[in-house]
């Protein structure tokens, strides 16, 4: 079995896959810290 993972990760663009793929993180690495940078006013999330 593998240790928890624990960090920072910086995920750039809120479109439908920056969400998705930090929620994936999330899951790998629930001790992960996760940013989500975007330009906009929204962010998608469809994970």
């Amino acid at each position: 079995m593998t240790e928890p993972r624990a960090g920072r990760l910086v995920v750039v663009g809120g479109g439908a896959g920056g969400p998705s793929a930090a929620a994936k993180a999330k899951r790998v690495g629930p001790g992960l810290e996760v940013t989500i940078l975007e330009q906009g006013s929204f962010v998608s999330f469809a994970a």
